[in-house]
């Protein structure tokens, strides 16, 4: 994963089931690409695999919402992702 895909993800929305709150995924979603544009550039960054791993997110019930799976599949790979750097290791296409 690179950060130029972080920049241009888009999730589905939810309405009518339960999802996950649109501002806090979008903040997240910055946070995750500024600590990827770090490794990009060869320094460490604050946020690593384990805080991926314990992330949360407020659920939406009768109103706009991220998709979970979707996101959660994104969560996935961005724990990959910064696990690859975190080892010294060139981060797999996931």
């Amino acid at each position: 994963m690179h950060s130029s895909e972080v920049a241009t993800i888009m999730f589905t929305l939810t309405k009518f089931r339960e999802g996950y709150a649109m501002a806090d995924v979008d903040a997240f979603l910055e946070r995750s690409r500024a600590a990827l544009a770090q490794w990009e550039a060869g320094r460490a960054a604050e946020l690593q695999a384990v805080a991926v791993a314990e992330v949360r997110f407020s659920p939406t019930n009768f109103r706009k919402g991220y998709d979970q799976d979707q996101v959660d599949d994104f969560l996935d790979k961005l724990s990959a992702t910064l696990t690859d750097y975190e080892h010294g290791r060139s981060p797999r296409s996931y």
